[in-house]
């Protein structure tokens, strides 16, 4: 197996928490040398967030692994000096601060490219680096607010409702890897000019939501909360089965609306005008929940999950975290799998985000301690023994 199509290319992940630490996995999981920049003392705050396990967070273990960790205090100046030396070797740098910080330290897209024309700025903020709100606080939670994404989710009758995980975060973070790797190949194209890619929070998961903006623009109208339905289609909901496990059925397709309605015993609903198209059907998704939701309600998961194969239709059972590990699709197909870690031995997580026939990603290593990978790094730079001596009794580096 090769190291992935990045390889030979470096990567500076200077962000925190998820979207810009997401991305750098992504292009460190294809082969890309990632160095993972933290503060001395607090570190990222990734190594906090989720579960642990003898005082060590789980969550680290994936979303940096693939990174060498350098401990680095950016606000003094010789921690700047030092980020520009590692910017003069890098192709591609990720920073998450809010607007104006880096340049405060000396360090902003002018200092980068006069010392690395050719260097990829990836800035990810709530709101951008410029506008009314570009000096918000920004979080995955407010862009889920404001995306529309709150609105358009929960019960009518009930509250907007936010999402357990970080959507926003981690749509944010696959797009700005997916900038990063264009502006790279673009670089190929003019001679070699760097970049500046400014990313908000907001706008991928706004893309997600959909054309609601356009919507309204065109013809006045604002989406609102249908619960587990769809205005472009029925039946789509979550039916339970009689041993009490939970399905989802979707019906995007009108062949396969007519399936589940036959399946279902009510062949007749198909020859409805309002039956031939998903917006029509949705305005009769009382009706038809009723004739899906009672016969799946008569039979055991197993049995409906059968006879819809069978009859070509899509359903999907609800997982929850034991189920995802148990099924024999995501293990057999590689979507969940094992990586040796130094503290937990083999550790299970998510796998390479994509497969490729000739350039696959692969897991090198586990997230790593604080400062594990610092003096190996410098070192690459060309600080010696006593110039990092000076840097860590300063408390520059750790």
């Amino acid at each position: 197996m090769t190291d992935g199509p990045l390889a030979g290319i470096r990567v500076l992940d200077v962000s925190t928490i998820l979207a810009g630490p997401l991305a750098c996995r992504i292009l460190g999981d294809h082969g890309a040398d990632v160095v993972k920049i933290e503060h001395p003392e607090a570190g990222d705050g990734m190594r906090g967030h989720g579960a642990a396990k003898d005082g060590q967070g789980l969550w680290w273990k994936e979303i940096s692994r693939n990174k060498r960790t350098v401990a680095l205090k950016l606000s003094a100046p010789d921690g700047a000096a030092v980020l520009l030396r590692l910017a003069a070797t890098a192709d591609v740098m990720v920073e998450n601060f809010r607007p104006g910080t880096l340049e405060r330290w000396g360090v902003g897209p002018e200092q980068l490219h006069a010392v690395n024309p050719g260097l990829v700025l990836v800035r990810v903020t709530g709101f951008g680096q410029t506008g009314p709100y570009a000096s918000r606080a920004g979080f995955g939670t407010l862009a889920e607010a404001m995306s529309g994404f709150a609105h358009l989710t929960g019960d009518a009758d009930r509250p907007p409702t936010l999402p357990a995980f970080g959507l926003a975060d981690s749509i944010a973070g696959i797009a700005a890897a997916s900038a990063a790797s264009m502006a790279l190949f673009a670089r190929e194209r003019n001679g070699g000019r760097g970049e500046v890619i400014d990313l908000n929070l907001l706008e991928p998961i706004m893309t997600a939501v959909g054309p609601g903006p356009m919507t309204y623009d065109q013809l006045g109208i604002v989406g609102t909360r249908h619960g587990n339905r769809s205005t472009n289609n029925a039946p789509r909901n979550t039916y339970q089965t009689s041993d009490g496990r939970w399905l989802a059925v979707s019906t995007s397709a009108q062949r396969i609306a007519e399936r589940v309605m036959h399946l279902v015993g009510h062949p007749e609903v198909v020859d409805e005008t309002w039956f031939a198209a998903g917006s029509t059907r949705a305005e009769h998704a009382d009706e038809l929940d009723a004739h899906v939701g009672g016969w799946i309600a008569a039979r055991t998961a197993d049995e409906v999950t059968r006879a819809f194969e069978e009859a070509g239709a899509a359903i999907a059972p609800v997982y929850d975290a034991r189920d995802l590990v148990e099924d024999q699709h995501v293990r057999e197909t590689g979507i969940l799998t094992t990586a040796e870690d130094v503290d937990f031995g083999d550790l299970l997580m998510h796998n390479v985000m994509w497969r490729a026939q000739h350039a696959p990603g692969r897991i090198r290593f586990t997230g790593r301690p604080l400062g594990a990978d610092t003096d190996v790094v410098l070192a690459e730079l060309g600080l010696d023994d006593d110039e990092r001596a000076r840097l860590r009794a300063e408390g520059v580096v750790a």
